[in-house]
């Protein structure tokens, strides 16, 4: 395979970016101008400039490619230009898919997120059957997720070579960013936060992540989608590991949903003023107030995905953190 991976700097796609480097294959890393490839710092790996949002740069980054990993997106609960997210996440998909099949190109993984899934009542598992219906509590992330999706799966009934896998929240080494998911374990870590509201999340080392994208390159079938997630926990069981992990107190106290709720608005407000992004937001908190339990037998099944234990890895992302100077006690 001669591979481009887009997003390749971003946590997910430098690990991705790894994977495919160990399994012997010929590896382009797409980079836009000026990013930050901290990331990507002692591997040794082909890169070509390029944007999602300027097609000509695709058609360019592709020659001589067999094989795409699309993980370009902006990953956030919140940007000051909400716009970002429409033009990179979803137009940005569309160009990029464009150019594929334009160049021919043999396979496709496709990076979306089990936010583009449905949520079942209470803690029932949701699969990769689960219709997406979380268009009153969708962010601007979780909604152009859904959206470049079904663009894919559309491109993909056309006759274009397209395997779509869905990461549940990636934790690990890298998270530059942070991503949502660091931010939360910076959080409870550095103390900053100590109140939970009730509901659940999935969670996945990015490294099982970057694994289950050779893997759906390699097992995937045409068309469809493979959740790439580990364990489900309740908000107050993930935050207690944390602090376990860390070795911090863990003073968390309970939040009705409304309260929390108000709290995210209170924090957007300061946002749009400072420009740093919120702890939370009005809309992230009933989203994360249901339970978004996830089912990933299909990928263990189908791709023979296995995961990493989460104590193990989670481990592995707080001492990254620490070394980095994330942590500041």
């Amino acid at each position: 395979m001669n591979i481009l991976v887009t997003g390749a700097a971003g946590f997910i796609g430098s690990n991705v970016v790894r994977v495919l480097l160990e399994a012997g294959v010929q590896v382009r890393a797409m980079i836009v101008p000026d990013e930050n490839q901290r990331n990507l710092e002692g591997v040794e790996v082909e890169k070509v400039e390029g944007n999602v949002l300027d097609p000509p740069s695709l058609d360019r980054a592709l020659k001589g490619c067999d094989t795409l990993f699309h993980l370009a997106a902006i990953y956030s609960i919140w940007k000051k230009d909400r716009a970002i997210f429409y033009k990179v996440n979803l137009q940005g998909a569309r160009n990029m898919l464009w150019a594929a099949r334009k160049a021919g190109i043999e396979k496709i993984v496709f990076t979306s997120s089990v936010a583009a899934l449905g949520i079942k009542p209470g803690k029932e598992l949701s699969d990769e059957e689960t219709a997406f219906n979380q268009f009153r509590f969708a962010n601007d992330y979780v909604l152009t997720k859904y959206l470049s999706q079904e663009e894919a799966l559309t491109f993909a009934r056309e006759g274009l070579p397209l395997v779509v896998v869905c990461p549940g929240f990636p934790y690990g080494e890298g998270d530059i960013a942070p991503t949502p998911t660091g931010k939360m374990i910076l959080d409870i870590v550095n103390g900053t936060n100590f109140m939970y509201f009730t509901g659940g999340l999935t969670v996945v080392d990015v490294k099982d992540v970057a694994r289950g994208h050779l893997l759906a390159a390699k097992k995937g079938k045409v068309g469809e989608k493979y959740i790439l997630s580990h364990k489900n926990f309740t908000i107050k069981d993930f935050f207690d590991l944390i602090a376990k992990t860390a070795g911090v107190r863990k003073p968390f106290l309970w939040s009705p949903v409304l309260a929390a709720k108000i709290f995210g608005a209170l924090m957007e407000k300061m946002a749009e003023r400072s420009g740093k992004p919120p702890m939370t937001t009005a809309r992230e908190v009933p989203y994360l107030s249901q339970f978004f339990f996830v089912d990933n037998a299909k990928a263990r099944r189908e791709l023979g995905m296995e995961f990493t234990p989460v104590e193990n890895s989670l481990q592995r992302a707080i001492d990254w953190f620490r070394r980095v100077g994330y942590i500041s006690r």
